[in-house]
C-alpha cells in the first residue's frame, strides 16, 4: 500500500489488512522522540534531554506517540478514553513483513512453491533419482527432518528436530473415506537401527576412515530405514510422488546421527567400497564417502604443493547431465561443470573454476581419479539410475570446444582407466550385448535349463573345464506338497480386481500383514517378517498383483555356472536390489525324518532344512523382532526335481536370504521359501545363502569344509 503512518498519522478503523505491505521507513530515518516537558506544545523546540528508551508496546511517557502497527485500535473504531489519551486499546504481537503477502487475482496470499536449486554440475536437486518413482515419499507426508551436515565439508547447519511423518489412516486406494493425517514419529524406528547395527557411536577413526563391514552397515541401515519409510507412506493408498523423497530424507537423519565413514577425502579407492559395487541412490555414495556431493559431479580437495593451495579432483560422476562419452570401457570423455542451458533459455560458458580446475589441476599432477558411471535403470522402466563405481582412472588431456548447440564454450577432459582393475562398466556392456545378440557368451552349455519353464531362459554355463553339467534332474518351477502344511481357518480372499494396493483397509490380505503390503511394485520386500502372507487361490487379484511376487518366478535373468572349487553355483546378468526378489526353493516337500536319507552319499546338498539354526544375521535383523529366524517344521528335497535354487552355494557372508511366505489355497496354508536380496547385488556376482546350523541334537552329522573365503568363515557348514 502507498499510504504510510507516521507520527502524525490516525491508524485505520477496523481491523487490520495483513495482506497489505506497509511502507515502514528504515530505521535509521527515523528521528528519536524525545520526551516534551510539561507544558510545551509540540511544535515548540524541546530543550536539551536525556534519550528515552521506550519498548514498542509501552508503557509510554507523557508526549510519546505509540507506534502503528505495534498497537492496534479498539474495536470500535473510536480513540478510547484512557489516562493518556492515546487512544489505542490492547498491544498486539508485531508481524514481520515478509508475512504480509500481496492479494493473488483469486484473492489467494498463500506463498507459492520456489523452483528448485541447481548444482554446480547443472543438475536440478532432484534430477538423479526423481524417476525412482517406487520408493520415493508422496505428497501427503511432512517430514520435519533434521538440519543436516554439510557432505563435502561435515559442518551442521541449523539445530535437530524431531523427525515425524504425517500419515493419513486410509487413502483413496481402498475405497474408504481418508481419516486425518496421524503423524508417526520415526526416531524410534531409525534409533532401533542404528543399536541393532551398532551405530550409535562410531568411532572417529572409523568415521574418518572405514573398511568393508562398517561400510556395508551403514548402506544396510540406510536401505532398510528408507523402505519402511516408503511403506509407512504407501499405507495412504496413494501413488508415491517426487516431492518428499526417502532417500533424501533417510541419508539425512543418517548423518545427523554420524552414521558415515571415509569423512576423509583422499586421493585413490575408498577403504570398504570395491570395483564393481552399485548403488542406487546418490546418497549413497556420500554415506561411504565414495563421492561426498550429493548433486555436483566433480569432488575435489586442496592440496599444497609450491605454497599456494589448488584444487585436485578425488572423484566424478557420469550420469547423463552432459554430454559425456564413455561407450569405450576403459575411455571417458568427460564434459566440465556450468554452462548449462537454464530455464530461462540463457547459456553462459564455462568457466576454468572449482571442478573444472580440479580436474585441469589434476592432469598436470597426475593424480588417480576415481569415477563412477551411472546408467539407466532398466528394470525399474528406465526411470532412475544406477551407479557403478568403475575404479581409478588418469585425466590424460583437456580442451575447450562449443556445446553442440553452438552458443557457448565447454571443457572437455580425457580419463583413461588404470589398467589392472577388477572389470565394471566394461562387464555390465558385455551382459548386455549378451542379451542383445551381438556378441556370444562364451562356454554356455545349454541356453535355457528350464525348457521354457520359466519366463526368461537359465543358461549353462561352464567357462572353467570340461564337465557338460550337473546331474540329471527334472525342472520344476514351484513346490510340491504331498499334502498341506495345515488346515486353515475359512477365510475370504480379497476382491482387488486390479491388483492389491497399498492403505486398502477393505484387503484382507493387506490386514494379515499387519495392514502393510509387503512389496513394492518391483518385487522389493519393504520389512522383514516372520511370515509373509501373499495371496491364494480364493483372490480375485490377477497374477501380477504386487502381493503375489514369490508366484511369477525370477525377475532377473539367472545362470547356472560352474565355479573354480565350489562345484556349480547360480549368479545374474541384472542387478539386485536390496530386497529384491531372487527366486523361489522349488522341490518336493518330505518328512524331516527324511534327512537322514541323503546324508551318506553327499547329495544333502540338494536339501533345504527349516528346521536348522539360523544365527541372527546382522544384515537381516531389522526394527522388527519378528525378523529372527526360528525354526519350522519344513524341508524340501531338490535331489529328483527343483529350479535354480538348487544350485546357490553356502556361504558364511551371504548376500541372500530366505523368507517364509504363505499362501492359501481352499483353506488349506501351504508354506514357500522366497529368497530375496539382503543388499544391492551387482551383475555376475555369485548369490549365496547361509545352510544354517544343525541343532545339538543332530551334531554327529558330519560337517563340510566351508571355502566361501569371507572374512567372518566359520570354516565349516552342514
Amino acid at each position: 500500500m502507498e499510504q504510510g503512518f507516521g507520527s502524525d498519522s490516525v491508524p485505520p478503523a477496523g481491523p487490520i489488512d495483513k495482506s497489505k505491505v506497509l511502507n515502514v521507513k528504515p530505521l535509521r530515518c527515523l528521528v528519536p522522540v524525545f520526551p516534551s516537558p510539561n507544558g510545551m506544545a509540540s511544535g515548540t523546540t524541546p530543550q536539551p534531554s536525556p534519550f528515552v528508551c521506550v519498548p514498542p508496546s509501552g508503557p509510554f511517557p507523557p508526549g510519546v506517540s505509540p507506534f502503528y502497527p505495534f498497537l492496534s485500535p479498539n474495536e470500535s473504531g473510536r480513540s478510547a478514553e484512557n489516562q493518556d489519551g492515546l487512544g489505542f486499546g490492547t498491544p498486539i504481537s508485531p508481524v514481520p513483513l515478509n508475512s504480509f503477502r500481496t492479494p493473488t487475482a483469486n484473492g489467494d496470499t498463500g506463498s507459492r512453491r520456489p523452483g528448485r536449486p541447481r548444482g554446480s554440475n547443472g543438475l536440478a536437486a532432484e534430477d538423479d533419482d526423481s524417476q525412482n518413482h517406487s520408493d520415493q515419499f508422496g505428497s501427503g507426508y511432512s517430514v520435519h527432518a533434521n538440519d543436516v551436515e554439510d557432505t563435502s565439508t561435515g559442518k551442521k547447519r541449523g539445530r535437530p528436530r524431531k523427525t515425524r511423518l504425517s500419515q493419513s489412516g486410509s487413502g483413496s486406494g481402498s475405497g474408504n473415506p481418508a481419516t486425518p493425517p496421524i503423524e508417526v514419529d520415526i526416531d524410534p524406528l531409525l534409533n532401533q537401527l542404528l543399536a541393532s547395527f551398532k551405530l550409535v557411536e562410531i568411532d572417529q577413526v572409523k568415521k574418518a576412515d572405514g573398511d568393508k563391514e562398517l561400510a556395508g552397515r551403514i548402506l544396510l541401515v540406510y536401505d532398510l530405514f528408507r523402505r519402511r519409510m516408503t511403506q509407512i507412506e504407501e499405507r495412504r493408498g496413494e501413488t508415491p510422488g517426487s516431492a518428499r523423497r526417502p532417500d533424501l530424507k533417510g541419508a539425512n537423519l543418517l548423518m545427523t546421527r554420524g552414521a558415515r565413514t571415509n569423512q576423509t577425502k583422499r586421493i585413490g579407492n575408498v577403504p570398504g567400497v570395491e570395483v564393481g559395487d552399485i548403488f542406487f541412490f546418490r546418497m549413497e555414495l556420500c554415506l561411504v564417502g565414495l563421492h561426498a556431493p550429493s548433486m555436483a559431479g566433480i569432488d575435489y580437495m586442496s592440496v599444497r604443493l609450491t605454497g599456494d593451495e589448488e584444487p585436485i579432483a578425488v572423484s566424478i560422476v557420469s550420469s547423463g547431465g552432459y554430454d559425456d562419452e564413455g561407450d569405450d570401457g576403459d575411455v571417458l570423455i568427460y564434459t566440465g561443470q556450468g554452462g548449462v542451458q537454464r530455464r530461462d533459455g540463457q547459456m553462459f560458458d564455462q568457466k576454468l573454476e572449482r571442478g573444472n580446475l580440479a580436474l585441469e589441476k589434476s592432469m598436470h599432477r597426475g593424480n588417480e581419479v576415481r569415477v563412477i558411471r551411472g546408467v539407466l535403470d532398466v528394470q525399474n522402466g528406465g526411470r532412475g539410475k544406477i551407479y557403478i563405481y568403475d575404479g581409478l582412472y588418469r585425466v590424460q588431456e583437456s580442451w575447450a570446444e562449443k556445446s553442440k548447440l553452438g552458443n557457448c564454450s565447454i571443457f572437455r577432459y580425457k580419463l583413461i582407466r588404470v589398467p589392472g582393475q577388477p572389470e565394471a562398466f566394461t562387464l555390465w556392456k558385455s551382459v548386455q550385448q549378451w542379451r542383445e545378440g551381438t556378441a556370444s557368451r562364451v562356454g554356455v552349455i545349454l541356453p535355457d535349463l528350464t525348457s521354457g519353464a520359466e519366463s526368461q531362459p537359465v543358461c549353462l554355463v561352464n567357462d572353467v573345464d570340461d564337465e557338460k553339467g550337473p546331474a540329471y534332474f527334472t525342472y520344476i518351477p514351484s513346490l510340491k506338497y504331498s499334502k498341506p502344511f495345515m488346515k486353515s481357518n475359512p477365510s475370504v480372499g480379497c476382491q482387488c480386481l486390479g491388483g492389491c494396493q497399498p492403505g486398502g483397509t477393505s484387503c484382507p490380505c493387506i490386514q494379515k500383514n499387519g495392514g502393510y503390503l509387503p512389496f513394492n511394485p518391483l518385487g522389493v520386500l519393504m520389512s522383514y517378517k516372520t511370515l509373509v502372507y501373499e495371496c491364494g487361490s480364493a483372490c480375485s487379484c490377477p497374477p501380477n498383483c504386487r502381493n503375489r511376487i514369490s508366484q511369477a518366478g525370477p525377475k532377473a535373468r539367472v545362470e547356472v555356472f560352474k565355479t573354480k572349487n565350489r562345484g556349480w553355483g547360480l549368479r545374474s546378468w541384472d542387478p539386485i536390489r536390496g530386497g529384491g526378489f531372487v527366486c523361489e526353493y522349488a522341490g518336493e516337500v518330505i518328512e524331516e525324518s527324511r534327512v537322514g536319507e541323503f546324508g551318506n552319499d553327499g547329495d544333502d546338498d540338494y536339501i533345504f532344512d527349516a528346521t536348522r539354526m539360523y544365527e541372527p544375521l546382522e544384515a537381516v535383523r531389522d526394527y522388527n523382532d519378528e525378523s529372527k529366524k526360528v525354526p519350522y517344521p519344513l524341508v524340501i528335497s531338490a535331489k529328483k526335481g527343483g529350479n535354480v535354487a538348487r544350485f546357490m552355494n553356502h556361504s558364511c557372508s551371504p548376500n541372500v536370504f530366505w523368507q517364509l511366505v504363505v499362501r492359501e489355497i481352499n483353506n488349506e496354508t501351504f508354506y514357500h521359501v522366497a529368497f530375496f536380496a539382503i543388499r544391492h547385488i551387482p551383475p555376475m556376482q555369485e548369490l549365496t545363502f547361509d545352510y544354517g546350523m544343525v541343532p545339538p541334537d543332530k551334531a554327529d552329522r558330519r560337517r563340510k569344509k566351508c571355502l566361501c573365503g569371507s572374512l567372518n568363515c566359520r570354516g565349516y557348514f552342514y
